[in-house]
């Protein structure tokens, strides 16, 4: 590892005085998920506009930040691509509102459900439903981190109690630890996880400068663990800085949890994403690797290798039988296939990733 990269583990802090964090003007509700291929949930609850774990990979500015555009420069958002990890902004909370979402939710027919969704309802897809929401002012910081939290709990409880539904928690945050009780009173209604895509505290804050560090991201795993909670893991996104060793050192920690599912993919290429990410290692003077991603066939190609890479490793240390992949769509163009020696036997692996239901806890 470059010693330009050991040094940004604390330089990629964004300071408080450019934290631009508040309230949103609408109310947190359940909606459907758009997910293809994932096996993660049928419904999302997201908690905030924007995020200030600020992971330079992550799809949601291009997805759903850049859409806000106009209400986000109201609160000083004027680039929500490039500030991305600068402002998070808390969906107010409305019982009413959100009930109402809630019996929607439980009584959409099973046929208008994905079949491996598991009536699962995901805390968060566009943000983290535990980070800490920090702002110059620290009084409004505690503020907004104790609404935020007691915006959680509140839904938790009446998902818990009003409906048949099931939660998926997926964070960064070692805060979701004060909540483990009442993560334990949903039974097997409930599954854990976190995303850990390397050991190397030093590569994650290259890519994931806000986020807490991996070592207590796993130590947070492993005390759920011991709390009895049914754990899984989203080994998501993996690195080009990720050779072997460490792609191998990662699973082996995982698997010592004895998770119900281990999710992988490496780094994707989405919306604006690689330039982001390249803007921060200037930013940052950080050394990173992005030539898998100068074209699409190169990306094509890191992911493939990564993926049998992972495939093979899993095996090595028990884990195939919980492995999900999550390769993309755009792995199939016919130019790429054309390209490669196999084909149909891709296209059968893909589908093999495609159709595969994650595990959920019996």
């Amino acid at each position: 590892m470059s010693t330009a990269m050991n040094k940004s583990v604390e330089a990629a802090r964004v300071p408080e005085k450019s934290i631009i964090s508040g309230y949103w003007d609408y109310p947190a509700t359940i909606t459907v998920t758009n997910y293809q291929f994932k096996s993660l949930s049928d419904f999302v609850f997201n908690t905030a506009v924007g995020c200030l774990h600020g992971c330079t990979p992550c799809y949601v500015p291009g997805a759903s930040a850049n859409k806000q555009h106009e209400k986000l420069a109201e609160r000083g958002v004027d680039d929500p691509d490039e500030q991305w990890g600068q402002y998070a902004l808390l969906r107010v909370w409305d019982e009413k509102r959100f009930l109402s979402s809630l019996k929607t939710a439980e009584n959409m027919a099973s046929e208008d459900l994905k079949p491996e969704g598991h009536r699962a309802i995901m805390f968060c897809s566009t943000t983290d439903p535990y980070q800490t929401i920090r702002n110059a002012d620290p009084k409004l910081g505690t503020e907004y981190t104790k609404h935020h939290q007691e915006m959680v709990r509140r839904a938790l409880e009446l998902i818990r109690d009003r409906s048949t539904l099931n939660v998926r928690i997926l964070t960064r945050s070692p805060l979701a630890k004060t909540d483990f009780e009442l993560f334990k009173s949903f039974g097997n209604r409930l599954a854990f996880g976190m995303s850990l895509p390397t050991l190397n505290d030093a590569v994650s804050k290259a890519y994931e400068p806000g986020a807490p560090g991996v070592k207590k991201r796993l130590a947070t795993l492993k005390a759920a663990k011991d709390a009895g909670l049914h754990v899984y893991v989203a080994m998501a996104p993996t690195y080009p800085e990720c050779d072997e060793a460490d792609l191998r050192a990662t699973m082996k920690a995982i698997a010592a949890l004895e998770p119900i599912t281990v999710f992988h993919e490496p780094l994707n290429i989405r919306a604006d994403n690689i330039e982001r990410i390249r803007k921060h290692g200037e930013k940052e003077e950080i050394k990173l690797n992005l030539s898998p991603f100068e074209t699409t066939d190169a990306w094509r190609k890191y992911s493939w290798e990564h993926f049998q890479l992972i495939e093979k490793i899993a095996t090595e240390v028990g884990m195939s039988h919980c492995l999900h992949l999550w390769p993309d769509q755009d792995m199939a163009t016919r130019a790429y296939l054309q390209s490669l020696p196999d084909p149909t036997g891709f296209v059968e692996w893909l589908q093999k990733w495609w159709t595969r239901i994650s595990e959920w806890p019996e």
